[in-house]
């Protein structure tokens, strides 16, 4: 298919040669295995003034379109989260636009689709923990009254104004009291906000998660599911083994928003841990890839599955057609193809979400522009120059081998476009 040029960190160029997509295949009916929300992002207006600072002037056409695409391959979306830019250029009026339209595609689509609930309407940068409950009960009613799914975010005003794990667990009962549906709890880290230090009256996970845990099993029935954003796989299996079961009758689902462990997290805690491992069987024994990935999930599998993750990813959103082509194939009884499809994405998250890693809405645009999905490699609040041209390069190296590009040809030639307008022969 011809070569793909890439720029390294040293200025050096080198060609690698385009893949082919992945082929694959939406589905037929609804996904079964797992639950899985893609956390999509905005597209902006070409034309608009979306520099820093100004209010978010959105193309709705192609944002809606986006979301329309991943209903077709059986995900659900998250929105309206922090992969949407809230506080990174998606102001409050744009985002209460956003739930209200998306909350109607998904209507419209037969969809599932769950959206943010924060208090950063609130333009005070402190306030008091009545008005954090207020203000959290104004947007909680405000998502249930479009019909979407709440998903309650870690808010900064709480963790300015908490100064105990008591703090936490009164928001939360009280705000969970007047929840009429249940709701997901995002536990979101700080490589993804830093000013969420302490969040649940801790900093290390242990503690705070002993909270988090607390609340739960105060309100078993207003807690539909958890979020844990941590990037720390020890932590969110340590609360999922702990979660309320599905045969108690209040089971709690655990989301993962792992951008960089999703592949075992998801599969299950007897899923080899990534590709790495397969790739690492396969040079210890001579053997081929595809020989080593069934070998070491039949020697990991063994027995029935001690549990797994659902997912609530901003990745999916950049890698849709993979994530649906994977859980197809855990559908289908098959995990050897589960990681063989989704293995080699890992790599390329952990790019998208390299430090720091609250740039990584960037990659998600970037990948989108891509595949075809938005006219132009732009964000809200200019944020598509949060990252480097070697970076980017990378992104494209690692879609390409991991089989992410939809259109490889429409990609090849919007990337080396991109090249030549910063002066790359290309």
């Amino acid at each position: 298919m011809g070569a793909l040029r890439l720029l390294a960190a040293d200025g050096a160029v080198a060609d690698a040669p385009l893949n082919d997509s992945g082929g694959y295949s939406r589905p037929a009916s609804a996904l079964q295995s797992r639950v899985a929300y893609a956390a999509a992002h905005v597209v902006p207006k070409v034309h608009a003034d979306n520099t820093p600072g100004q209010p978010a002037d959105i193309d709705w056409d192609s944002t809606l379109a986006f979301r329309r695409n991943v209903y077709s391959w059986g995900l659900g979306v998250a929105d309206a989260m922090d992969t949407a830019q809230r506080n990174m250029g998606l102001d409050a009026a744009a985002t209460r636009e956003l739930i209200a339209r998306s909350a109607e595609v998904a209507r419209e689509e037969g969809g599932s689709v769950v959206v943010g609930v924060n208090t950063d309407h609130v333009l005070e940068s402190h306030i008091s923990l009545d008005a954090v409950i207020d203000a959290y009960k104004e947007q909680l009613h405000f998502a249930e009254e479009q019909g979407a799914g709440p998903v309650l975010m870690a808010s900064r005003h709480l963790a300015r104004v908490a100064s105990s794990a008591d703090d936490y667990r009164r928001v939360y009962r009280t705000v969970l009291d007047s929840a009429t549906v249940p709701v997901v709890l995002h536990w979101l880290g700080t490589a993804f906000d830093p000013e969420l230090a302490g969040y649940f009256g801790a900093d290390d996970w242990q503690t705070a998660s002993a909270v988090l845990l607390d609340i739960i099993g105060e309100n078993p029935d207003k807690v539909a599911g958890v979020k844990m954003s941590l990037l720390n796989a020890e932590s969110e299996i340590s609360v999922r083994s702990q979660l309320p079961s599905a045969d108690s009758g209040q089971g709690v689902r655990m989301f993962t928003g792992d951008d960089f462990n999703y592949v075992s997290l998801i599969g299950g805690d007897q899923i080899p841990s990534s590709a790495s491992t397969a790739r690492d069987l396969a040079e210890s024994t001579g053997t081929s890839h595809e020989q080593a990935v069934q070998s070491a999930t039949t020697r990991e599998l063994g027995g029935p599955a001690r549990g797994h993750s659902d997912a609530l990813l901003g990745a999916f959103a950049a890698i849709t057609p993979v994530a649906s082509a994977a859980i197809q194939a855990l559908d289908a009884g098959d995990p050897a193809r589960y990681l063989e499809i989704l293995g080699p994405t890992e790599e390329l998250s952990r790019q998208v979400f390299a430090a720091p890693t609250f740039y990584y809405k960037t990659g998600v645009a970037f990948l989108a522009w891509l595949n075809g999905h938005q006219p132009a490699f732009q964000m809200v609040g200019g944020l598509h120059s949060a990252r480097s041209l070697p970076h980017l390069s990378r992104i494209v190296e690692l879609a390409n081998a991991s089989l992410a590009l939809e259109q490889p040809e429409l990609a090849r030639e919007r990337w080396h476009g991109m090249l030549r307008l910063n002066g790359v022969d290309a």
